[in-house]
């Protein structure tokens, strides 16, 4: 077998292939890890950002340990790449990722991946200069977002198309033309990029967005979960071989998250503390609890929440994967631009995606042990309409 950093590095040139159009040879790496975990305590691989709260918030209050499994301190990546990187190589073994890209990994690599979990619902915000007025002012400029795959790159350009904008990538934009340029950016650079006037806006995980309203370098145009009505950001993934392997600490896993992601709803400025207190989140507490206690009011008289009766700026915590989010996102996935390969989108079918990617055998069993989907606010039927309305 390759050398790991050999693995690694192959496998990184495979992720920015897959941004820029080349796939072979993925598949085969994707799946080196094999059981290379077995006889190994779990090992957790994060961003810094509020979305990864449940798996933290879990690891904080030992409730992994009390689910009988070993769990290591969560690993902290800085860039979605990079997650996912050490995640196909086996080097972690449960991360939280972007849906979207989720799919890419599954269908565009190959990789033998399971979405087990929703981790979280809304979380981001369409965040721009202090100058900037209505969304339409975008014309001419830059709009980071941190990966093409992302929920942010879907709702933003679902946002910026229905204000009269024409995304596009790898083309300078005009005002005079009406268009944005979208790019890709780490989250921790876009706060200072938007400070010096680099990008107009970015669309990003909070406490990203808190922050710059906090420093008073930006401010919150719109918030994501107001434009598509609790909408999963990031999902909970591991790879087949684990589930396959060892089905029993899955459910441990996915049982001491939605009992972290139910105890969150009620304790949200507890659980800011124990974010920064922990050092799991590197950014001030202020920021922290600011993304999690979002008023409506105050949005609603700014104009970023359209919907206030949506609590769109209000990150949830709900584990169970609707499968009309996974046919909706699919297909919104086909209208985004992106800088790289889409043509995996043209072979998988909408209706099927869900059943393939998705396993929720244990959030179901871990919604019957804490009350039923109604103690998270979820229908008994788990079934419901996507609501997107990006105006």
């Amino acid at each position: 077998m390759a050398d790991p950093l050999s693995r690694r590095a192959a496998l990184r040139a495979g992720l920015a292939l897959g941004a820029a159009g080349g796939l072979a040879g993925i598949a085969e790496l994707a799946s080196v890890g094999g059981s290379a975990a077995a006889g190994r305590q779990l090992r957790i691989g994060y961003l810094p950002i509020t979305d990864s709260a449940p798996l933290l918030i879990a690891h904080a209050q030992g409730r992994y340990t009390q689910a009988g499994l070993d769990v290591a301190r969560p690993i902290l990546f800085r860039s979605w790449a990079s997650l996912a990187e050490a995640f196909l190589a086996a080097e972690v073994d449960v991360v939280h990722l972007l849906m979207p890209f989720a799919i890419q990994l599954r269908y565009a690599l190959g990789a033998a991946v399971r979405v087990i979990a929703w981790n979280h619902t809304n979380g981001s915000a369409l965040t721009v200069a202090p100058g900037l007025g209505r969304i339409e002012e975008l014309a001419g400029r830059q709009v980071a977002i941190p990966y093409w795959w992302s929920i942010h790159n879907v709702v933003s350009q679902q946002m910026l198309r229905t204000a009269g904008l024409r995304p596009v990538v790898r083309e300078q934009p005009s005002a005079a033309a009406g268009t944005v340029q979208m790019v890709v950016m780490s989250p921790a650079d876009m706060l200072p990029a938007l400070d010096t006037g680099t990008i107009g806006g970015y669309v990003v995980a909070d406490p990203f967005n808190a922050a710059a309203e906090i420093k008073k370098v930006g401010r919150i145009a719109r918030f994501v979960g107001d434009a598509w009505r609790d909408h999963a950001c990031c999902v909970v993934v591991v790879r087949q071989e684990l589930i396959d392997r060892a089905p029993e600490q899955v459910q441990g896993l996915v049982d001491a998250l939605a009992a972290a992601q139910l105890w969150i709803n009620t304790h949200r400025q507890a659980t800011a503390g124990l974010l920064s207190s922990g050092r799991y989140l590197p950014q001030p507490v202020a920021a922290i609890t600011r993304a999690l206690t979002y008023p409506a009011e105050r949005y609603t008289a700014s104009g970023a929440l359209h919907h206030p009766s949506w609590q769109g700026q209000r990150i949830g915590f709900a584990p169970y994967p609707f499968p009309s989010y996974t046919r909706r996102l699919v297909e919104a996935m086909r209208e985004t631009a992106v800088d790289g390969d889409t043509g995996f989108l043209a072979d998988i079918d909408p209706e099927t995606v869900h059943r393939e990617l998705v396993d929720d055998r244990f959030v179901l069993r871990a919604l019957a042990g804490l009350g039923g989907p109604g103690a998270f606010g979820l229908p008994d039927s788990l079934n419901r309409v996507e609501e997107v309305e990006p105006a």
